[in-house]
């Protein structure tokens, strides 16, 4: 990611980093109903907030990854389909459409000395509706005039709306071996002119290679040795091929493991390097394997061998390719590490001790006032005192997590026993039966946190598992034990007293039985949702209009449920 985002501040990078982590690592159902509870009540996040700036990043990278996977389906053409020698087209040059600009057509070439001539184009482009002059000249390089070739003056001429002309120089062909040798081609304007506007490209000198054709060619590697980054990604190792480049022709080669070890450190082999006609340097591409480790320089070889018939090797056929480790690179590793760490510390859901606990529960998000909104400071003042008064549960740290535990069950059942009381008082203010309270607010009360919980893990798990085991975790819990064990109790103590413990069921059996027929049709619901292609065969998510049908479709269950369940209380029906 740091290669990916140069632009990136440590800062940031940081923060991306823990935000992967965060998304990769397992996460129980409690701690979606932690992160889900502490998003209500401002509370400190359990997961990085993640800024426009490094959101866009995350996107982009998701678009990037599927630009690749198709880029890869493209590539993946049998060779066949490809156009073969096909060369990439330049990048255009704006023009002058109020000046003539001539130059060359390519800025060097080569040409067997058998050949005996060499055609050399010479282009004009911008302003072409007027007549153009200049003059060509060769100039010696290490090929002499009247030995190598033939001297050429000559003043060129383009007419009116002509944009190429051709200029032949004679090769000396004296069947003498002698190395490649190389002289150039001057443009230039000659003295006065026709008034015209004329100016010379950016190629107005051109190199011509006279490559002596009378010995075959010879490979071998341009240096006896190679440094390469451990973070280069390929290895090119040059080689060169001398004293000839007529017709194609191959050279075999292949690695040596020494220090760096094949599969390890690099992906080297056998392999045939192929020269096409006038190729005189191809590059040999070995991977290298960056491990991210520092450890001591590497070092492998690579050798020539089995040329083509007619070729042979030259004296340089073996190359050392060491790997050093990339210092700098770790150096920025290393600190980031260091401060990736620091930021998931600071989503723990836990703290060590009670100077940590007060503090988060004092501050809105935890201390993290940066990244705190308008409704994490509204949710923190309603649920300041809740919060001051959990951050007095021991920490987790003491006797295993075990002492948090009963402490917390005890403060739970006195929260409970006090909502309770206050509900029933609210239901007698406002002339709600217990029944009624119960199934609406109390529910709505002890359901909300499950609800985000998850929602939570359903956005963030790759399979949504969390999101139904937070639901049925917690019901079991109020069921089994905020009901179970209540009434147990109740029941030891009248069974004590000697006085039979009674509870009339009420409407409760007709509630139990809406409840079913309500249950029973969401679970159809969704059956149909992973069937049917109109939901997308999805149970979460798919098209937009059917899933926002289907959430209302359950709303209104919900809302069927409480409607006749209060009616039966009643007794209307």
């Amino acid at each position: 990611e740091i290669r990916k985002h140069p632009g990136l501040t440590d800062e940031d990078a940081a923060c991306l980093a823990a935000a992967k982590l965060a998304e990769q690592q397992h996460h129980t159902r409690m701690w979606y109903r932690v992160g889900a509870i502490r998003d209500l009540t401002g509370g400190r996040r359990t997961r990085p907030s993640i800024n426009e700036k490094l959101q866009h990043k995350l996107d982009q990278e998701v678009r990037e990854m599927f630009a690749l996977a198709a880029q890869d389906e493209a590539d993946s053409k049998p060779a066949d389909e490809v156009e073969q020698g096909k060369l990439l087209k330049p990048v255009p040059e704006p023009e002058n459409k109020n000046v003539a600009t001539i130059e060359f057509n390519a800025s060097s070439c080569a040409v067997l000395e058998k050949a005996g001539k060499v055609d050399v184009l010479i282009r004009r482009k911008g302003k072409l509706d007027c007549p153009a002059t200049c003059r060509v000249e060769t100039i010696d390089g290490t090929a002499l005039a009247g030995e190598d070739y033939m001297e050429l003056r000559q003043m060129v001429l383009f007419q009116p709306g002509e944009t190429q002309r051709r200029v032949t120089v004679q090769i000396v062909d004296d069947n003498q071996w002698e190395p490649d040798e190389t002289f150039f081609l001057r443009l230039s304007l000659p003295a006065g002119g026709e008034g015209t506007e004329v100016a010379l490209g950016r190629k107005s000198v051109m190199e011509v290679t006279i490559i002596d054709d009378d010995q075959p060619g010879i490979f071998e590697f341009r240096r006896r040795g190679l440094l390469v980054r451990e973070s280069v990604g390929n290895a090119q190792v040059a080689v060169v091929r001398t004293k000839g480049a007529d017709g194609t022709a191959y050279v075999h080669w292949r690695t040596r493991s020494q220090t760096a070890k094949e599969g390890e450190d690099f992906h080297g082999g056998e392999g045939k390097l192929v020269f096409e006609h006038g190729e005189t340097v191809k590059n040999i591409e070995i991977p290298i394997v960056d491990d991210f480790e520092a450890e001591k320089d590497e070092h492998f070889e690579v050798e020539l061998f089995d040329a083509s018939p007619g070729s042979g090797l030259g004296h340089i056929t073996k190359t050392t390719v060491t790997i050093t480790s990339d210092e700098e690179f770790n150096n920025i590793v290393n600190r980031l590490m260091l401060m990736t760490n620091t930021n998931v510390d600071k989503f723990r859901l836990h703290s060590a001790n009670w100077v940590g606990q007060i503090k988060d529960a004092m501050n809105v998000n935890g201390g993290d006032i940066d990244n705190a909104e308008a409704v994490d400071y509204v949710m923190h003042f309603i649920t300041f005192g809740w919060k001051v008064i959990f951050s007095l549960v021991p920490p987790t740290g003491f006797l295993g997590g075990w002492l948090t535990f009963f402490v917390s069950l005890g403060v739970i059942g006195l929260l409970t026993a006090i909502i309770g009381d206050l509900a029933g008082i609210f239901g007698c203010l406002v002339g709600l039966e217990d029944t009624v309270t119960a199934i609406t607010f109390v529910a709505l009360g002890t359901s909300l946190p499950d609800l985000f919980a998850s929602r939570g893990a359903a956005r963030s798990e790759k399979y949504a598992d969390n999101a139904i085991g937070n639901v049925t975790g917690s019901n079991s819990v109020n069921v089994f034990l905020g009901l179970g064990l209540p009434w147990v109790m109740a029941a030891a103590y009248w069974q004590y007293k000697g006085v039979e413990f009674s509870v009339p069921s009420g409407s409760l059996g007709f509630s139990v039985g809406i409840y079913c027929a309500t249950s029973i049709t969401c679970i159809a619901l969704l059956m149909l949702r992973r069937m049917l292609p109109f939901f997308g065969k999805a149970e979460l998510g798919g098209p937009r209009a059917q899933a926002i049908v289907s959430a209302l479709f359950m709303v209104f269950l919900w809302i069927l449920y409480v409607l006749l369940s209060a009616l039966k209380t009643y007794k209307h029906i």
